[in-house]
């Protein structure tokens, strides 16, 4: 059960998220029995956001996933992201942050795993 959701003050052109998506759904399997067939996407761009002190591109990629977060799954998918991101959107890598949450309860077609 991941979820992606992406912020970042560019603009993100339909294909540029199509795109990403893909690179996303291949990128989740950097966790183990994680895949595209459970990944939930969200893209907010144009977003007000200023990083040490600069309105110059950014953005935070927020991955949260069922059950504890593997640090070295982690550090795999953060480079992923990072690369994906920086590709994509022309975002600096030094100007892109990757969070991790791993959530106990999740809920899903009128129930929790």
């Amino acid at each position: 059960m991941p979820y992606i959701k992406t912020t970042t003050n560019v603009k993100i052109e339909p294909v540029k998220a199509d795109s990403i998506k893909a690179k996303f759904g291949k990128a989740i399997e950097a966790f183990p029995g994680k895949s595209e067939g459970w990944l939930m996407l969200s893209f907010i761009d144009e977003s007000t956001m200023y990083f040490k002190g600069s309105a110059e591109p950014c953005a935070i990629a927020e991955v949260s996933l069922y059950g504890a977060v593997n640090p070295a799954a982690a550090q795999n998918m953060t480079a992923l992201v990072t690369d994906i991101l920086a590709e994509e959107l022309g975002i600096a890598p030094a100007r892109i942050y990757v969070k991790y949450d791993g959530i106990e309860n999740w809920g899903w077609n009128g129930a929790n795993f």
